[in-house]
């Protein structure tokens, strides 16, 4: 008999699940416990898979149980199969009643407070029931969280946005970054401001290393400028908006942010070009992930709003 006859015939879901549950405990004995079961019920099961696919699936060692290099890839699988089980179960749960659902969204800060902020109160008028999970971090962190299958689509900017092997990237717009202070500070008045002018105020920048820190060096750079130095560093775009807006300091924040005036109604931008300082701004989305209908019309909301910014940045 052939491995897919056997596997056909014998392989359970039930088998799969404990498998997962060992390989994540760590022993049989925590294993049998998370799932309220006996020991002998779970090396039962164990020994159902590996009689299935004729492999040892997992090894014995002084700190507990190691999945094997098959075990390992059985895991790989199994979890995309339960993944895409509990999925089917979403868009069941939408297709038959659209006001419900979940969402699992990464997001940049700067994007999670601009564009996807934007598309979640436009879906949250039409389908106030559904859930929206929105998951922070930097666009490796974040496609990590893709090919994991914690969340179901990625926003994340960059210079140049790629496809990877298993990830596609779909570009919404291009925008630069702009220089921004309070309201009230006196360079908002200021008209035909040099970047050198700036170069002496008190500034708040993203931590060295990221993105921004990179295209604001090559800006400055560009204009035969050091990057000066900032009295706060801080990933966190609400506490940049708010020492710009209380204490007086320049911050900067991608155009796009701007587009939503009640966002930040006391910030305005100065008139002050910051040179190469662009990136693109889109989706990342696994190649071999049937999306949900809750993403699909996240996406396709996302392009509507995004059409009016890329025609206007």
């Amino acid at each position: 008999m052939q491995l897919s006859d056997r596997i056909g015939r014998r392989l359970k879901l039930h088998d799969l699940h404990v498998l997962i549950t060992v390989a994540q405990a760590g022993s049989m004995r925590k294993a049998a416990t998370l799932l309220n079961t006996t020991q002998p019920a779970i090396s039962r099961s164990i020994a159902e898979l590996e009689g299935a696919f004729g492999v040892r699936l997992l090894d014995r060692n002084p700190q507990g149980i190691e999945p094997t290099q098959y075990g390992r890839a059985l895991l790989r699988r199994s979890v995309a199969v339960f993944d895409e089980l509990k999925q089917s179960g979403q868009d069941i749960e939408f297709l038959s009643n659209p006001q419900a659902g979940e969402l699992r969204i990464g997001s940049g800060a700067a994007l999670a407070e601009g564009i996807v902020l934007a598309v979640i109160e436009r879906l949250a008028r039409q389908y106030p029931r559904v859930v929206y999970h929105v998951v922070a971090g930097s666009l490796r962190a974040l496609n990590d969280e893709l090919r994991e299958r914690r969340i179901e689509l990625a926003f994340s900017a960059a210079p140049h946005l790629i496809s990877e092997e298993d990830l596609d990237a779909e570009v919404l717009f291009e925008e630069p970054l702009v220089v921004v202070a309070g309201k009230d500070n006196p360079w908002v008045r200021r008209r035909n401001i040099r970047l050198a002018d700036l170069v002496n105020e008190p500034w708040a920048w993203h931590a060295p290393g990221g993105i921004y820190y990179s295209l604001l060096s090559e800006a400055f750079r560009a204009s035969g400028l050091e990057l000066p130095r900032a009295t706060v560093y801080t990933d966190a775009t609400s506490v940049r908006m708010r020492l710009a807006t209380d204490q007086g300091f320049l911050t900067f924040v991608p155009a796009s942010m701007l587009k939503f005036p009640t966002r930040h109604p006391a910030i305005r931008k100065l008139r002050v070009e910051l040179p190469v300082a662009y990136w693109q701004v889109g989706i990342y989305t696994p190649k071999n992930r049937t999306l949900s209908p809750l993403a699909r019309l996240f996406i396709e909301t996302t392009r509507a709003v995004a059409q009016p910014l890329a025609n206007g940045l």
